[in-house]
């Protein structure tokens, strides 16, 4: 069984600069409720598919395997819309790297960037651009954004 610990953080845009060009990411829900989510993911050539548990704090039971990108593509195809689009930058700082998603589409002008631990308590650096912690908020999930997109949020 593998476990998924991630916490999850806004990002100041304004003190955050990407250092590459990215890699950008493509994808749709298969299935997406409070119990569960399976997840077709396309990341320039490769592909995953991977089905994750209910969150209980900042961890959930987690599987992912690597797939054809061509079975993603056509998976993909069966996916509720929108698909989460975003380009990911990967950044380290200290003895962790941070995954950092400017998101497209209906979530354009999100950015979140998140970092797996080893444990819940587990102690990390955290960047100058690091904003609000939002791994509690279920609005910041993936699955919830294909559901209700940023853009269409009213805050």
């Amino acid at each position: 069984m593998a476990k998924e610990i991630e916490r999850k953080f806004l990002v100041h845009r304004e003190l955050w600069q990407p250092k590459d060009e990215g890699i950008e990411i493509a994808q749709g829900y298969l299935a997406a409720d409070k119990k569960r989510a399976v997840r077709v993911r396309l990341a320039g050539d490769r592909a995953w598919l991977t089905v994750k548990g209910p969150t209980k704090g900042v961890e959930r039971l987690e599987f992912e395997y690597e797939i054809p990108a061509a079975d993603a593509r056509a998976m993909l195809a069966l996916c509720e819309r929108p698909w989460i689009e975003k380009r990911r930058y990967l950044e380290r700082c200290g003895a962790h790297t941070w995954e950092i998603d400017c998101f497209r589409g209906e979530n354009e002008g999100l950015v979140v960037a998140e970092i797996e631990l080893s444990a819940a308590d587990e102690m990390f650096e955290h960047p100058t651009w690091l904003g609000a912690e939002v791994s509690d908020d279920s609005r910041y999930l993936n699955a919830s954004l294909m559901r209700l997109p940023f853009s269409r949020w009213r805050n």
